[in-house]
């Protein structure tokens, strides 16, 4: 009886699990909009176009990515616009004698590019070094429309500097953007690659962060969004050295996001939400063989 008991309770219990999985991604695939946190932009999209193809894979996806360019020198004479709306030199912020983290990123992005924001700043407050005396940020907008302006570039910076949370580091953070000629000069030089979608209104791209020399010389490469603290640092001081690393392995994680005309979602998404419902199912099934294995010991005794 008592066995009996448990696994009703912890069949009901898997059902509303696998219930609750489903109609989260059910509630998703109902919103137009996407508010992911106040450093996040809403996205609409329009339900009567897609972009996957038959083999789940959207178009965009494949022109998209980040070539290593290890030794290549970034454009010292680009000209961008800081958060200030002021046109700055970008030879002119890498002259100051330390080495740079560079995130290309879009600021109107509703996703994967606040997460590159968002994992760099956490790994920044795990290591010792302070922006703006060890180090230098700059972020750069590659949405050369009107979308991305200098003011949205002001609003990203004070979002950003609050999260990072070390008073007086603020001139170690560039927010950049630029017209097109200027954003094709950098992103050609440390191979980054992005399409813009017509029929989502997004762009697509793939995730990282780049290490410079003090003279600009691209010197690593890390990709996704969660970046070990341990090996930004020894990055940095070896950048600070103007050493160029080696080739490291590229698993690339790329921004393209829910459909809601298909009611699938993008490669950034996917896995996340597999893996999420797999390790949800393991462990309530782990938690129901030690209830089923108590209840007999105690069937035992009886």
């Amino acid at each position: 009886m008592m066995y009996s008991g448990i696994s009703r309770k912890l069949s009901l219990t898997l059902i509303a699990a696998m219930m609750f999985i489903a109609g989260g991604s059910s509630v998703l695939a109902q919103k137009n909009e996407h508010y992911n946190s106040p450093l996040y932009s809403p996205r609409k999209y329009d339900p009567s176009k897609s972009t996957e193809t038959a083999e789940g894979l959207p178009t965009p996806l494949k022109q998209v990515g980040i070539e290593q360019k290890l030794g290549e020198q970034v454009p010292v004479d680009a000209v961008f616009k800081n958060s200030d709306g002021e046109q700055v030199r970008l030879g002119d912020l890498l002259n100051q004698g330390r080495p740079v983290i560079l995130a290309l990123v879009y600021y109107e992005c509703p996703m994967l590019c606040n997460q590159v924001l968002n994992g760099l700043t956490g790994t920044l407050k795990g290591i010792g070094f302070d922006a703006g005396k060890e180090f230098d940020v700059i972020a750069i907008s590659f949405d050369a429309s009107e979308n991305d302006k200098p003011e949205l570039a002001r609003n990203k910076k004070a979002g950003y500097m609050d999260r990072y949370g070390r008073p007086g580091t603020e001139n170690g953070w560039h927010f950049l953007t630029g017209d097109q000629a200027a954003i094709d000069a950098i992103t050609g030089s440390v191979g980054f690659s992005y399409e813009w979608d017509e029929k989502s209104a997004q762009f697509a791209h793939a995730s990282g962060i780049i290490l410079l020399t003090p003279e600009g010389t691209v010197s690593r490469y890390f990709y996704g969004i969660d970046y070990a603290p341990r090996d930004v640092k020894l990055g940095l001081v070896e950048s600070a050295d103007n050493k160029v690393g080696g080739v490291t392995e590229q698993l690339l994680l790329y921004c393209f996001h829910y459909d809601p005309s298909t009611g699938k979602y993008g490669f950034a998404v996917l896995s996340a939400l597999r893996a999420t419902a797999v390790a949800t199912l393991i462990g309530m099934g782990i938690m129901g063989f030690i209830f089923w294995r108590r209840g007999r010991k105690k069937g035992d005794y009886a």
